[in-house]
């Protein structure tokens, strides 16, 4: 992988290319292979999150109770309350779906103003190279477009509002970790962290597999690599 990887590398970047099979592929061919394999990952990662039920039938994903919520989850059902934790649950995962659209034109955005170094370092770095480079360059202002529609998806859970004014006060007293004093905060954040998560697994399936992929110019550009 790292031959390989490596490769890639002086294939699109370099002033010339001495790898067997990459003579007939210009440096823009391979610059625009990479990019166009991280933007088909994006989607692709986006449109299984967004889709009915992408976060709450995906157990990796499944946002659950805050930690400080589920020490009193049991005592809630005991009491008759177990709906309203579930209906919680439903609404901060329908939240989350309701969300990750918001993320594909900030990801297409951020390939398109990918460096030279940013692309060598993807390149020749970990299965999840690209994957952290996406959190370098989305993380911010894709939690800004998620925080407003998770807010108005939770904004008439009853249970909601009470979490988040008892989470603040175990918060001030330190009984409440600070990433989950706030409902929809948390929300924001575990459904950042969900397209990651995928976004890294259409990351590896490229990199194990990039003849499988349908995009021709992708299949030329990793297939030279191979010869």
């Amino acid at each position: 992988m790292r031959r390989l990887m490596t490769s890639l590398i002086f294939a699109s970047f370099a002033t010339y290319a001495s790898a067997a099979g990459l003579s007939d592929l210009s440096n823009a061919e391979a610059s625009s292979g990479l990019k166009e394999a991280l933007i088909q990952g994006a989607s692709k990662a986006v449109g299984k999150l967004g889709s009915a039920d992408g976060f709450l039938n995906n157990p990796k994903v499944k946002i659950p109770l805050p930690d400080s919520m589920k020490k009193a989850e049991k005592a809630m059902r005991m009491f008759g309350m177990g709906k309203q934790a579930d209906e919680l649950v439903l609404k901060m995962n329908r939240a989350a779906e309701a969300a990750v659209p918001e993320a594909k034109a900030l990801l297409t955005d951020s390939v398109k103003k990918m460096s030279v170094q940013d692309a060598k370092d993807i390149l020749s770095g970990g299965d999840d190279a690209a994957t952290k480079y996406f959190k370098k360059t989305t993380s911010g202002p894709m939690a800004e477009k998620f925080l407003p529609i998770v807010k108005k998806a939770t904004e008439n859970v009853q249970l909601a509002q009470q979490y988040n004014k008892f989470a603040e006060m175990g918060s001030s007293y330190g009984l409440v970790s600070k990433d989950q004093a706030n409902l929809e905060q948390y929300v924001t954040q575990k459904t950042l962290d969900g397209v990651y998560l995928m976004m890294a697994e259409e990351e590896k399936a490229i990199r194990k597999d990039p003849m499988g992929q349908a995009s021709g110019l992708l299949k030329k550009v990793f297939g030279s690599i191979n010869k």
